[in-house]
């Protein structure tokens, strides 16, 4: 059902945990399955020197948060925000299609932490592509 590369990032996930003082933090749940992500990202010159995830969910969403924290250290913030799900599946070498919205939740939590920084730091957020069919918790303080 799963590749090599889904099962070997499943029983190793790489940059588990969190960044007490990261410049940006992003969470994203799939109400549908109870899956969780959230993201911490370090940035230093428009770049993400580290990332690390931690994640409540499937086989294929741990895989996939531990994937993206590799394809996202060392990129620009610019690039790092043209990840796509699609991406981080295809750096898996695929995932079963029922399991495809496990990879939304590491790329749309990516950009969430990265729009979190951008507004930490007073820079212009781009609009969101809606990416997914479910929705951003995203509570503005009421």
């Amino acid at each position: 059902m799963y590749t090599d590369i889904v099962m070997e990032h499943f029983q190793n996930p790489r940059n588990v945990g969190e960044i007490p003082d990261a410049d940006g933090v992003g969470q994203i749940g799939n109400p549908a399955c109870g899956d969780i992500t959230k993201v911490f990202i370090k940035v230093e010159d428009g770049v993400i020197t580290d990332a690390k995830f931690k994640t409540f969910g499937c086989a294929a969403a741990i895989a996939t948060s531990s994937i993206m924290t590799e394809m996202a250290k060392g990129k620009t913030v610019e690039e790092a925000l043209r990840i796509t799900h699609r991406h981080v599946a295809e750096a898996l070498g695929g995932l079963p299609p029922k399991k495809m919205h496990c990879s939304n939740l590491a790329a749309d939590a990516l950009h969430a932490a990265i729009r979190d920084y951008q507004r930490r730091r007073g820079l212009p957020v781009p609009e969101e592509r809606p990416s997914s069919g479910h929705h951003h918790e995203d509570h503005h303080g009421e």
